[in-house]
C-alpha cells in the first residue's frame, strides 16, 4: 500500500508546479500530526523526567511546559519544509 504509493506519487509529482506541490499538504495536517507526535514525545519526556527526578509532580510539570513550546516550534518547522523544494519530485 505504501509502496504503490510512492510508486505513483512519483509520476503525477513531476508533472505538477512546484506550486502545486509546496501547498499539497494543508496547515491541518501539520497540526494533527503535530499532536500526535507531541503526545508521543511528551510521555518520553514525563517519564525520563521522572526517572531523573523521582518526582511524577515535576515530570509532569516538565512534559505540560515541553508540550506546548515543542509543538508550536513543530508546526512551524513542518509548514517551512512545505516550502523547500529539495527532496520533492
Amino acid at each position: 500500500m505504501i509502496l504503490d504509493q510512492i510508486l505513483t506519487s512519483n509520476k503525477s509529482n513531476s508533472e505538477k508546479s512546484f506550486e502545486a506541490i509546496k501547498n499539497s499538504e494543508k496547515a491541518t495536517r501539520s497540526i494533527v500530526k503535530a499532536i500526535s507526535w507531541r503526545i508521543i514525545g511528551t510521555l518520553d519526556t514525563i517519564i525520563i523526567s521522572w526517572f531523573i527526578t523521582g518526582q511524577i509532580a515535576m515530570a509532569l510539570s516538565i512534559g505540560l511546559v515541553e508540550v506546548v513550546t515543542k509543538m508550536v516550534l513543530y508546526f512551524f518547522h513542518e509548514r517551512i519544509w512545505n516550502f523547500i523544494k529539495w527532496g520533492k519530485q
